[in-house]
Parts: structure tokens; sequence; C-alpha cells
């Protein structure tokens, strides 16, 4: 697919034609009265009928210019020798002058036919993707930019951008090499271009395949990108092997006279929503920037506000269910912005655990965590997120600070979920067995809500469970809820590890963990989590009632 250069825009291509034609003429007619005005056809003069043969030959090519030099060569033919004395030129005086405007207006005409088909190779090739022959970001923004030039909305409808990623291309990469992942691009393109609507495919990125529709409106691309989303489901034959990919769609629609870039960034950061939301496909909203912007602007402001201190951990304590003693504690991060109001860990953990910025972060966690373990009797959880496994100064550092607080490394515990352990077994269990030789322990937190086996818990130096809200949510009314909850209870004491409950918010959920076996808890029902002061004076009065006034 291809639109008319931007330059062709300004005006019908007739009124260019015209235009040439005319200058043509003129010069022509110019240079002929110049060669008749200075005395005939003797003089250099006619040397200047060469103008308009290379001017035809850079605007019409060969054709072009051998017209014009015959036009040229009758010219000067109509002209004496001497215009004074009426000499006429004779024939092969002529013919010579013929023959010279007919070889340079045609080896003229040849190379600018060349430059134009070498210009027009290169350009085909910028804008086309090398591996599968799709036209590529270059050709799309021009096509877009184009369509937004020249197509207004027509009824309501307008242009429609849908960025599709192929999410797990990754896998036919890995199992069947760099032809095969294009092949499965090149295949998916071709039946996503059959589609009622798409004006062009263009291929993005190694995974990802840019659609241009027009005209539409966001009906009809929601439409569209259900029927992309079915395309994944039905099986692609990639090297005589049927494979089935799943699809990610982000889609936008314009307002407001936007560039093409614009609209791109839009359909980007729809498919990044839709990722994080394991969602098929999410369409733009105007929300999404707003979000984008905060995002940035807060995790631009982490390792200002570790040096001006603006962040603390608050303590959420762990009770042994057996007898409903604090044992320990989870130390959880805080950030006190500038209004004094506490910023959700939610809001920038998530970017930061993606950035090296985690390692300040956990660093002052495990810092600020061994400090206040001095003062508390129990052991101390802390966080960490798989990159800082793969950080090993960081990992000395955690061991030189209980050092440093002269703390029995069995004083604090580290809690990581599945998901992060799975990203690099190999790495987590070299780094889980240098926390354990050192003696401090290791809790899988999250327990049961990752896509592990369970077969790697044979395998890493682990010491606790710590089973998901999610389990414990329907303890009180759901008797399948309470099996599950068996059974994982079951399986940690069978590798003999300590297992704690979290999200406990009710006293018949604590009830059913006590009767299950279930050793520690953390939840609600006890207390959220506190500054360090607020949770001594809340064990003061928690351990000073009985067991039955308790909860």
């Amino acid at each position: 697919m291809s639109f008319r250069p931007a330059w062709e825009t300004r005006g019908p291509a007739f009124t260019r034609e015209l235009a040439r034609l005319a200058v043509l003429a003129v010069v022509l007619a110019l240079g002929t009265l110049i060669v008749y005005v200075t005395g005939g056809t003797r003089f250099a003069y006619p040397y200047l009928m060469l103008i308009p043969v290379l001017l035809s030959a850079a605007w019409y090519g060969v054709a072009g210019a051998i017209v014009v030099a015959l036009l040229a060569g009758l010219a000067m033919a109509a002209i004496p020798l001497n215009v004074a004395t009426g000499e006429a030129q004779g024939m092969l005086n002529w013919l010579i002058r013929l023959g010279l405007y007919l070889v340079i207006g045609g080896f003229a005409g040849w190379l600018f036919s060349r430059l134009r088909n070498t210009h027009a190779e290169r350009d085909v090739a910028a804008r086309t993707d090398p591996r599968v022959g799709l036209p590529n970001q270059v050709a799309m923004e021009e096509d877009l930019a184009g369509l937004l030039a020249d197509s207004p909305c027509r009824d309501g409808k307008t242009v429609g951008l849908i960025l599709v990623q192929v999410a797990d291309i990754t896998d036919i990469l890995e199992a069947m090499g760099a032809d095969a992942s294009d092949e499965l691009v090149s295949s998916m393109s071709r039946r996503i271009a059959r589609l009622d609507g798409v004006r062009g495919v263009y291929r993005f990125s190694g995974a990802e395949l840019m659609l241009l529709l027009w005209p539409v409106d966001r009906e009809g691309l929601e439409l569209t990108a259900e029927r992309l989303v079915a395309l994944g489901e039905d099986n692609l034959p990639v090297k005589g092997i049927p494979a089935r990919v799943q699809l990610v769609l982000g889609s936008t629609l314009p307002r407001d006279r936007p560039t093409p870039g614009e609209l791109v960034r839009e359909a980007r950061m729809a498919l990044l929503a839709a990722t994080e939301a394991h969602r098929s496909h999410c369409h733009y909203r105007p929300e999404f920037t707003q979000r984008t912007v905060q995002t940035i602007k807060m995790i631009s402001r982490v390792r200002h506000g570790l040096e001006q201190g603006e962040f603390l951990l608050h303590y959420q304590p762990k009770l042994k269910l057996a007898d409903g003693s604090v044992c320990g504690c989870e130390a959880l991060i805080r950030w006190q912005g500038d209004d004094g109001r506490l910023i959700p860990p939610g809001l920038f953990m998530p970017k930061v655990e993606n950035t090296t910025l985690i390692a300040p972060v956990t660093r002052f966690v495990a810092g600020e965590a061994c400090r206040f373990a001095k003062r508390f009797a129990g052991t101390v959880s802390i966080n960490v997120s798989a990159r800082n496994l793969q950080d090993p100064a960081l990992l000395g550092e955690i061991e030189a600070l209980l050092e440093r607080n002269e703390l029995l490394p069995s004083r604090l515990e580290v809690e990581i979920t599945e998901t992060a352990l799975m990203n690099d077994l190999t790495a987590a269990r070299e780094a889980l067995e240098r926390l354990r030789s050192f003696g401090i322990g290791v809790s899988i937190d999250d327990f049961g809500t990752g896509f592990a086996s369970f077969e790697y818990l044979r395998y890493l130096p682990i010491t606790g469970l710590k089973i998901d809200r999610a389990f414990v949510d329907g303890l009180g009314h759901d008797e399948r809820s309470r099996k599950l909850m068996a059974c994982l209870i079951d399986v940690g004491h069978a590798l003999g590890l300590e297992v704690t409950a979290e999200g406990v918010e009710t006293a018949e959920q604590h009830r059913i963990l006590r009767e299950l076996g279930c050793d520690l808890a953390q939840g609600f029902l006890y207390t959220k989590a506190l500054p360090a002061d607020e949770l001594f004076a809340w064990q003061g009065v928690h351990e000073g009632r009985d067991d039955a006034s308790r909860w």
C-alpha cells in the first residue's frame, strides 16, 4: 500500500506538468531568440539550447530529452549561419549540432533515469522490513501522515491504529530459530490483511505488527480487535508444524489533529496496559498518559526521597497460632510524601523493582529492619526481588549489616515470591544458598499463586512457606478452600517448613487455621502494619490480654 508523497498533495499533478512544459517552451524560445539576436548559428550561443534538453532529461528521461533535442535542432536549423548577411548553414553543420543535442540529451536522460530508479529502490528498502518483506515503521508513519492529511472524518469514521504483539513468539524463536519466527509473522500478516477495513499491515519489531485502518469508528475498531484475537486461536503452520499464538492488542483513534508519532505512542501505551492487565485488547484512554507521567515523576524522586529520609518502615506482626504470642513481624516500606501523606507501595514498588533503584531501596529496608530487630524480640522479615538475588554485592551488604548490628542471622528472614524465583531458578538457588549458609531464613511469599511446579520446593534451600491471602478468604464458608488450605499446610510440614497464613481478617479464619495446624498468621484481625513505636505499644496490650479476649 502507498500514498502520494507529501509534495504531491499541494496541487494537482497536471498543474505541475503544465508548469514544466511552459518552462521548456519559454527556455526554448528564449534560447532561439538569443541565437538569432547574437548574429546566427556560427557563434557559440547555440549551446544554450542544451539547457532545455538537460531540463527535459531530468524531468522526462530519455524520451523527453530526445523530443526536446529534436525541437532544439529544428529551431537552430531555421536560423541562418549569419543573420546579417543571410548566409545559410550547411546541412552537415546542422546534422552535427542535432546529433550533439541528441547524444547529450539521451545520455543525460539515461543518467537521470538511473538516479531516479536508484532513489526509488533505496526508498523501497528504507520502507521495507528486510526479513519478511512487509512495510516497516517508516512506511507506516508516512502512510498515516498521508491519511491524516487527505482523509478527514467521514460519517463519524476516521483513521485507526492497532498495535499487535505476538506474546509468545519467544517460544518459537528459541525452539525453531529466527526464520521460523519471521515465517510466523509473515503468515499472520497475510491473514490480517484480509480483514475488512485494514488498509495496511506493517512490521514494527520482531514480535509486533501495526495495522492501519480507514475508515473506522470505535465500534468497528473493537470488532476488528475481536477478529484479531480469534486469528491467534487458529493454528498457523510454521516450518510444517502447527503453532498457536497469543495476540495482545493496543488500539487508538485520533483526537484533536494528532501527529503520527503521537498516535503510535498511544497505541503502544494501550498495548502495555493490556499486557499489565493480562487482557487481549485495550483501547487507549487519556488517563494512561497521565498515569505514565505521574509514574515517571514518582520514580525519579525515589533516590532523592531516600536521601531526604522520606521512606520509613511499618511492621505487621506474625503470631503463633498455637498460643497467640507474637514471634515475628514483616517489615513493609512506606513513602511519606511532601504533604505528609503515605504513598501506597503499589504505586511505586512494582516500577522500582524493575530498575536499579531496587538495590538502594532494599539496602535501606535491610538497614532499618536490622536496627529495629535490636529492639524486637522476634524474627524480622524483609521482601527481596529477583533483581536483588542477582546482586552479590547487595547480599554481602545484608550479611555485613547483621554483623555490624551484632544480630544473629536467624533474627532476619527474607521473603521472595514464586514468580520472582522462576525468572532464573538456577541463579535464585545460588543466592538463597548463600543466605542460608550465613544463617538467614528464606520464605516463599504468596505461595500457591504462581505458575511454578511444586517440584522446585525440593531444590531450594528454604525454611518457610507463606500462603497467599487468596486461600484464606474462603475458609469460613467454603469446604473446598479448607481442604486446599489443609493440603498446602501438609506440603509445608512434609518438607519441614514453617507455614504462615497471611491476610487473616476474621476470628473464624483464625480458628480454622489453628485447627488445621498452621504455624503462624498475620493480618488485619490482629493489626495492620504499624510504625515501630506503635507496634511495641500494640504488642504490650496484646500480650496483656488472655487468649479468649484477643479476637
